[in-house]
């Protein structure tokens, strides 16, 4: 009977909460049609980077030396709160709280008609428009906060096989 420990559990509920998050990202841009703006993709990172890292973390759990683990989850760790912090930057530029990139939000400065005669532009989504909500929290917001949970899962595993890497060194 294998026991799994608490850091496994939880690299692995955040690997399968990541990954099911960028699934449900993907899916709502091509089935349900939501076209993602410019900071929606770049939020978008954190799970192309730092899923394949998890899967291999959990891939190569037992064969990792120790340092090598306690590396690579923290850099997996930082690169999901960087993923958090974008994530709340959006939902911010969202809510108004603060102007977002020049490139997706509306500044409301000097559109010339040469500019509108170009038919060929790509239509730019705007950073700043929610395209979808629920209970008043747009996409952004929701992937703020599950980013969140996958930093906290993380460091839930680090503290935890810290903690039994010293009582085994105390023994």
């Amino acid at each position: 009977m294998t026991i799994t420990t608490l850091d496994k559990k939880a690299t692995g509920l955040a690997f399968v909460l990541g990954l099911a998050t960028i699934l449900g990202a993907l899916g709502s841009q091509y089935i349900g049609g939501l076209v993602p703006c410019e900071l929606c993709l770049e939020q978008r990172l954190a799970y192309y980077w730092g899923l394949p890292l998890l899967g291999a973390i959990l891939i190569l759990w037992n064969r990792l030396p120790p340092a090598v683990w306690f590396i690579a989850m923290l850099i997996v760790t930082a690169v999901f709160a960087w993923g958090t912090y974008i994530g709340t930057f959006h939902a911010g530029v969202e809510w108004g709280f603060w102007p977002g990139p020049t490139a997706c939000t509306g500044t409301g400065v000097g559109v010339s008609f040469d500019d509108l005669n170009n038919i060929n532009a790509a239509k730019i989504i705007p950073c700043d428009k929610v395209q979808w909500t629920l209970f008043g929290i747009s996409l952004a917001g929701y992937n703020a906060l599950i980013s969140l949970g996958i930093v906290a899962l993380l460091l839930i595993a680090v503290v935890d096989q810290w903690r039994r890497s010293r009582s085994a060194r105390a023994a």
